[in-house]
């Protein structure tokens, strides 16, 4: 990795400068505004920007709607009217007006008849609202079936359900698919390709030599998912002949030639403009580009000639990296593997395909793997752990099973590998001074970096604010903790101090990978950036007519902020999807019992995520037990008011599900546990009260308020 040379106590000057970026002052705010929800804290409070402001204006928190139950609160991603507030502490607070977006004017549900009427109750379990059919609408659709629906029939009623006229049917809820496809309308994911598109598409010519350096007798290889169609990126390495580099590799990445295919103004660019990303769902993939290209041409298939965009990196003994160049190539793949195919063979498990491919290719990527990482751990990114699932689908579509997803050797090797790929990219455009969408990331915000602090304080664990929040501090915390009785709601917490990751065309850093410049490069097939990014290289470089134009280059702070709002619309459909699959998979399962942890304390409640499956519910406050429980912002602890028990954020805990709705996603727990014991401190006065069981009036039972 280029990285300068750092003085005792100081830093290079050399080096872009990463911190915060300057927030606007908050009394410049507007005092009502649209805005984004695009962030939820630890305790599941919600944070909103306003749309039209800047990435550095300030968030303001989201206040709970007395009017809202759970369930009908807004979530992330939903857009929002809201009134604007500076409070004396100097926080903002946003109050909700209206909610606005697809979900003001249209309804994604399914149809109930009963009683006499003809309904279409919302699948967005944080809507309340149904819509009444009448005539022909009610007439042409069955009980059961997904529509889309739009606010306004004839005859609107003042009182009551508002009339609705159908404007689409969708599919039917038994259909194993059903959730992607309500995850698809329900977040507008933008779907098929245009006749022109199609067209553009179709007429591709496969790749020849003209123009590209020969990389065919390279034995570059692909290691993906067992079940990947489209194969963005290929790699190979070598021990470096240079005897001025005793114990050097020589590492090649090479990337799908995507921009000789999706020309700048043409009707696959804006379509792979507008959908910003491939969006991948458990059964299904939504792609950014045509099958034609995205499986076909531009997928860097077995045994085919295929352009490609290629770096060819070298690195010293210590695995910094010494020099690095790309070419405009044409290679051919020498094997298609997945990731647990080449583990099983590093192993000393090769197979009949990667028994040949062991002592060229397999066993030199590994070595040269081991060599970076010794670099990358000097480095310290956050090393954070994911406790993601796979959903595996049995051959009648439904859901078989789900698996933690193994994380291999493999795996980090292919995204040690695309990093360094990813910062040569962008020192490269930088060499040459030309404009580029970096992908950054954000130093944890001061907010958040307390709110550590105070939980860190309730564990007995010491954590200096004064000093900056380095991943190095991070990851030191991360590896006390590991494998201890509160290791895994610290990897929880810390994860949810971070910013969020987006494109922008200004520089700040890349603060969890602790790189000073940085840019998607490796994944054109599927991410829009990393396309834009090819075409600086070739204009760049010289390496063709089809690089980046100059009508796209005043345009790239657009494009990057389109590209992240469309990144995060993806990234919430995708969640929304895989949780109403879960809901699917565990409706046969209610009245059952699990082991859980707490994930998130709210007012309202406590959302537990199941060990078994990884799935995430919601324990009413209601059902905690029989008094009042207070909201405890700093310890992250709903705590009774009268005895001072606790339930705290990541105690395990026994639950078991009550309800279990696939159509919404939403699961509900019954808590068979015991709160904590109170620790001798008295119940906080100044916390917000949950709105589960008000204290007792007198002369009568206790009186459950209505949320």
């Amino acid at each position: 990795m280029a990285r300068g040379r750092i003085g005792k106590g100081g830093r290079d000057e050399r080096r872009p400068r990463r911190g915060r970026r300057e927030r606007a002052a908050a009394d410049s705010l507007p005092p009502v505004g649209v805005a984004d929800v695009v962030e939820r804290d630890a305790d599941g409070d919600l944070f909103v920007r306003l749309v039209k402001a800047a990435d550095d204006a300030p968030l303001a928190r989201l206040a709970p709607d007395p009017r809202e139950r759970a369930a009908g609160a807004p979530g992330l991603g939903d857009r929002l009217l809201v009134r604007l507030t500076t409070l004396e502490t100097g926080e903002v607070e946003a109050r909700l007006i209206k909610r606005l977006g697809q979900s003001a004017h249209r309804i994604l549900g399914v149809v109930r008849k009963g009683r006499g009427e003809v309904r279409v109750e919302p699948v967005d379990r944080r809507s309340k609202e149904s819509l009444l059919l009448a005539g022909a609408d009610a007439q042409n659709v069955s009980e059961g079936e997904l529509v889309l629906a739009q606010v306004g029939g004839a005859a609107e009623r003042r009182y009551g359900p508002k009339r609705g006229k159908v404007l689409e049917v969708v599919g039917r809820e038994e259909d194993p698919r059903a959730a992607s496809l309500i995850a698809i309308h329900a977040h507008g994911i933008p779907t098929g390709f245009p006749p022109e598109a199609e067209a553009e598409a179709e007429a591709a010519e496969p790749p020849t030599l003209a123009g590209r350096t020969d990389l065919r007798d390279v034995p570059l290889v692909t290691i993906d998912p067992p079940d990947a169609r489209d194969h963005d990126d290929a790699v190979f390495a070598e021990p470096d002949p240079d005897p001025r580099n005793k114990g050097g590799w020589i590492v090649w990445v090479a990337i799908a030639d995507v921009a000789a295919y999706v020309r700048a103004g043409s009707a696959l660019d804006h379509v792979a403009a507008q959908k910003g990303n491939s969006v991948y769902f458990p059964d299904r993939v939504e792609p950014m580009l045509p099958e034609r290209l995205s499986a076909g041409l531009c997928s860097l298939r077995e045994g085919e000639a295929r352009a490609c965009l290629a770096v060819r990196m070298v690195f010293d003994a210590e695995g910094r990296k010494r020099t690095h160049r790309f070419h405009r190539g044409l290679m051919r793949s020498a094997a298609k593997l997945s990731y647990e195919e080449a583990q099983a063979a590093i192993d000393g498990r090769p197979d009949d395909r990667t028994e040949p491919l062991m002592a060229a290719v397999l066993s030199p990527l590994f070595t040269a793997f081991a060599v970076l990482d010794g670099a990358r751990a000097g480095r310290s990114p956050l090393e954070i752990e994911s406790a993601e699932r796979r959903i595996h689908f049995g051959a009648d579509g439904r859901i078989a099973q789900i698996t933690p997803r193994a994380s291999l050797p493999a795996h980090k090797l292919i995204e040690e590998f695309m990093i360094q790929a990813n910062v040569c990219a962008a020192e490269t455009l930088e060499q040459r001074r030309t404009p580029l969408i970096y992908r950054i990331h954000d130093a944890p915000s001061e907010e958040k970096v307390q709110a550590l602090v105070d939980f860190l304080a309730t564990l007995g664990i010491a954590w200096s604010k004064g000093q900056a929040p380095t991943t190095a501090r991070f990851n030191g915390l991360l590896a006390g903790s590991r494998g201890g009785p509160h290791g895994e709601i610290i990897n929880e917490v810390v994860l949810r101090t971070q910013m969020q990751a987006v494109y922008s065309s200004d520089n700040i850093g890349h603060f969890g990978l602790n790189l000073d410049r940085y840019a998607h490069f490796t994944s054109p097939i599927r991410r829009y950036a990393d396309l834009v990014v090819h075409r600086g290289l070739i204009r760049a470089l010289g390496l063709g007519d089809d690089g980046l134009t100059e009508r796209e280059v005043p345009r790239l702070p657009i494009i990057a902020e389109q590209i992240t709002l469309a990144e995060r619309r993806g990234m919430a459909a995708e969640r929304d999807a895989a949780d109403r699959y879960v809901a699917a998979f565990l409706a046969d399962r209610v009245g059952a019992e699990f082991v859980g942890r707490i994930t998130g304390v709210t007012r309202f409640g406590l959302f537990v995520r199941l060990t078994e499956t990884g799935a995430d519910g919601l324990v009413p406050v209601s059902r905690l037990g029989d008094e009042y429980f207070v909201h405890d912002q700093h310890a992250h602890a709903l705590v009774g008011e009268r005895s001072g028990r606790r339930w705290r954020l990541g105690r395990e805990v026994e639950v078991r599900l009550e309800e279990a709705t696939p159509i919404t996603g939403g699961l509900l727990f019954e808590m068979l546990s015991e709160p904590e014991a109170s620790d001798g401190l008295p119940a906080p006065r100044t916390g917000r009260r949950g709105p589960g069981r008000a204290p007792p009036r007198r002369g009568g039972p206790p009186r459950r308020r209505r949320r």
